[in-house]
């Protein structure tokens, strides 16, 4: 059984479709805190809800010293003794040096059809474009931002009319379905990516 650590910056509804899956039978995988930049973030009072162990760092202590807050993190997380970890969420870029010690085993959810729109605002970017296909992706996080091998994605179908807050509920939808989906199998050793379509609207 691999010990699943979750980072959050907000209220964690990616968090929460991962601890629901992880809480199924057959799953490799278990959730043993989740670690959030702010007290105030809402997925850890979900999270407590569900019986999982939770740990707040706060990033703002350490404004410009990103070393310093990612050690904060490593001695926050030491006492559960994660195998891996799932960022869903968290608004946080982290430098080599911590995404380093994690190689292989830390993973995130990303809100387009990477290597398309990394970064924020990845909805009216895609709106802007004229895309007629947006979506999300799970993958490996490596140093650069969003990038890293990829682990699984979604699709959805840009609508007549869509704004970037209705492709992003449609988008938020597909999210929930593909990163449990990938935990199950990354959990158990397995990174053939898994590729979801979602409806045809």
């Amino acid at each position: 059984m691999r010990r699943v650590a979750i980072f959050v910056s907000g209220g964690g509804s990616n968090m929460v479709s991962l601890l629901e899956d992880m809480a199924l039978p057959g799953h490799a995988g278990m959730a043993c805190v989740v670690l959030a930049n702010s007290v105030d973030a809402g997925g850890l009072a979900r999270a407590a809800e569900r019986g999982v162990p939770t740990v707040a760092v706060d990033h703002r202590p350490f404004k410009g010293d990103r070393e310093a807050f990612e050690a904060a993190i490593s001695d926050a997380l030491a006492p559960y003794a994660p195998d891996m970890i799932c960022l869903a969420g968290f608004m946080r870029k982290l430098t080599g040096g911590f995404t380093d010690q994690w190689a292989g085993r830390i993973i995130n959810i990303h809100p387009s059809l990477l290597p398309k729109y990394k970064g924020l605002h990845t909805h009216s970017r895609a709106l802007e474009a004229g895309d007629r296909v947006h979506g999300c992706t799970v993958h490996e996080v490596t140093a650069a931002l969003d990038d890293g091998p990829v682990l699984g994605q979604a699709s959805v179908p840009v609508v007549p009319g869509d704004t970037p807050e209705t492709l992003a509920a449609r988008v938020l939808e597909q999210e929930h379905l593909l990163y449990p989906a990938v935990l199950r199998r990354f959990a158990a050793g397995d990174k053939t990516p898994v590729i979801l379509s979602g409806p045809k609207t």
